[in-house]
């Protein structure tokens, strides 16, 4: 967490070094807002600290630590409202817009900061890779609210490929990282683990990326995150149809709002995709999720034994015939 404390003011750096080992590990978001307590949200609660109440200097301090001092470094970011830093975190940003021919043109006095903290878990995705493989691997949207894991799952599902697995041969792995959140690169370099087939093209809009990946990378899956965007939609289209396999995010609740979206529906129309994750947050076991197949179906994780196999269990209630009950 030293990317994180290090471009805090030393009173917010002195509270966060309070947390427990437990406290930091659920951690989620810190929200720093100007003239008001700051807010620590945790995976299933939020915490107010009405002792610590950041002032402007303390929005300019974590200003010059992003920049390096040089708010001309943050020109582009500004723009676009957030900051990756090491670590493939995400500061989000929001104050006063100034706008140019009715564009965002960046955010001037910066009055709230919202860090995201990055996990990496390795493994998360050993439950769910046999579910995206039934002969090869198919197309896949995972589909959730922020803060469901989308992000976390999808690094992991890249490495698995990527390394491969007793049952799933590695394969050629190409991520286009335009928030520079799955890949946590600095200067180009992946922070994360992604597997030794993969390749990344770090801050790169997701629809020219896709395009150049293909072009120069040759990959046999490609990576993106958070489509949404009619052009997004295309590219990805493009991307399938050259033979390549797609795994994506999705913000939303459910496959059905996701099939109402207009610029989604071409996706629905063609069943681009063959299964749906839709995930639901975390829990004490994993996070919550359930698959889908192409028709927006549940797919059971696995029968409790094979067609017309006897149940064996001593209790007389329920030995009978599977599928004779």
């Amino acid at each position: 967490m030293e990317e994180i404390l290090r471009i805090l003011p030393s009173s917010i750096q002195q509270q966060l070094n309070l947390l427990t080992l437990q406290e930091w590990s659920a951690l989620q978001e810190i929200r720093f807002r100007v003239a008001r307590p700051l807010e620590l949200v945790f995976n299933r609660e939020h915490k107010v600290l009405p002792h610590i109440i950041p002032s402007q200097s303390d929005s300019q301090h974590v200003l010059n630590q992003l920049g390096d001092y040089s708010i001309y470094r943050l020109e582009d970011e500004l723009r676009e409202g957030y900051i990756t830093i090491a670590g493939g975190h995400r500061v989000g940003l929001a104050g006063k817009v100034n706008t140019e021919n009715g564009n965002v043109k960046a955010i001037r006095h910066v009055t709230s900061f919202n860090i995201r903290i990055a996990r990496e878990k390795i493994g998360i995705a050993n439950d769910v890779i046999a579910r995206l493989y039934p002969n090869h691997y198919v197309n896949t949207l995972l589909i959730g609210p922020p803060q469901t894991g989308k992000t976390t799952l999808l690094r992991d599902l890249a490495r698995i490929i990527s390394e491969g697995t007793p049952k799933h041969p590695a394969q050629k792995v190409a991520i286009i990282d335009e928030r520079s959140e799955i890949a946590g690169s600095i200067q180009g370099v992946p922070q994360h683990q992604l597997g030794f087939r993969t390749d990344v093209m770090d801050a790169c809009p997701k629809a020219e990326g896709m395009m150049m990946m293909i072009r120069s990378m040759s990959p046999e899956v490609l990576v993106v995150d958070e489509i949404g965007s009619e052009e997004d939609v295309k590219a990805l289209m493009e991307a399938v149809y050259a033979g390549v396999m797609v795994i994506s995010t999705v913000h939303g609740e459910s496959y059905e709002q996701i099939a109402r979206r207009p610029s989604l529906r071409p996706l629905f129309q063609q069943n681009v995709f063959q299964r749906y994750i839709v995930l639901g947050g975390w829990h004490t076991n994993g996070f919550k999720h359930h698959i889908l197949d192409h028709q927006g179906q549940p797919i059971s994780d696995k029968k409790r034994c094979i067609d017309d196999e006897m149940d064996r269990r001593h209790n007389p209630t329920v030995r009978y015939n599977v599928g004779r009950v």
